[in-house]
């Protein structure tokens, strides 16, 4: 999967090279994913997208639902492109997971609001919250999404910071579910890999 920085269909892989790459490198992607993963408390999880992680979930489309015609394809650019960082961000699927189904109907109605509550924290930086689920809106006055699309967006002296090795937090201080971690220093590397 070769990485150029802008995802195109000319760029993408066809349905049978894809095939014959995914049986080599799946292993490597999912290593990736796992590298770019976040859990915050028990309940709340943060998938950090990369061009490489983008670039697959838009091959799996592809080969899962057998599109090879132009505009199937440039529908799922369309759809999944946009999750890419583009250089002074960080751009994370937002999960909350709750296997039971009462438990989870009665937290999604608690948590309406979490995704605005996300925040890094670069050090000898102040916070920088989430803008969240720019394509729609994933909640209502009942409940909000199990899934949220968020990006994280940083001002040039951050982006600096990030790319000097600077330590940085990631939380959320929505009322119902405060939690924050430092980011783990192998996750950061790559995370801070997405900084021009």
């Amino acid at each position: 999967m070769q990485l150029t920085g802008n995802i195109t269909a000319e760029n993408l892989m066809t349905l049978e090279a894809y095939t014959k790459w995914r049986k080599a490198n799946k292993a490597d992607v999912i290593a990736h994913r796992k590298l770019r993963s976040i859990r915050l408390g028990e309940h709340l999880s943060l998938q950090f997208e990369s061009e490489t992680t983008i670039r697959y979930q838009i091959q799996e489309m592809l080969r899962i639902e057998k599109v090879f015609e132009e505009e199937g394809i440039q529908d799922e650019i369309e759809a999944y492109a946009p999750l890419v960082p583009d250089g002074t961000n960080w751009k994370a699927t937002m999960m909350l997971e709750y296997t039971d189904i009462i438990e989870r109907k009665r937290e999604l109605s608690r948590l309406i609001g979490i995704e605005d509550r996300m925040f890094i924290e670069i050090e000898g930086h102040p916070r920088v919250y989430a803008i969240a689920d720019e394509d729609l809106d994933r909640e209502n006055d009942e409940k909000t999404s199990a899934v949220h699309f968020v990006r994280f967006e940083f001002a040039p002296a951050m982006c600096q910071a990030l790319k000097a090795g600077a330590v940085a937090k990631i939380g959320c201080d929505h009322t119902n579910y405060p939690a924050h971690i430092e980011i783990p220093a192998d996750t950061l590397a790559s995370l801070a890999g997405d900084i021009r």
